[in-house]
C-alpha cells in the first residue's frame, strides 16, 4: 500500500515522534508504514485521516488500483 504519511508530515514539519504520539503509535511504527514495510490498520488509518483533515484516500492508496 502506497501512502503520503512522510510528504503530509513535512509539509506541517512534523518529526516521526510527534506524529507518533498523535497517532498514539511508536516512531518505529510511524517509520514502517512511511517506507511501506507495514499497513496500518483500518482504525490506524482512520486516525491518521483525523489527524490530516482528509479522507483515507487521500493518504492511502492501493498499489494494485493503478
Amino acid at each position: 500500500m502506497k501512502n503520503r504519511l512522510k510528504v503530509l508530515r513535512a509539509e506541517r514539519n512534523w518529526t516521526q515522534a510527534q506524529l507518533a504520539e498523535a497517532l498514539s503509535v511508536s516512531r518505529q511504527t510511524v517509520n514502517a508504514i512511511e517506507t511501506g514495510k507495514f499497513d496500518p490498520s483500518l482504525p490506524l488509518a482512520f486516525k491518521a485521516a483525523r489527524v490530516f483533515g482528509m479522507p483515507i484516500e487521500a493518504i492511502f492508496q492501493d498499489e494494485q488500483e493503478q
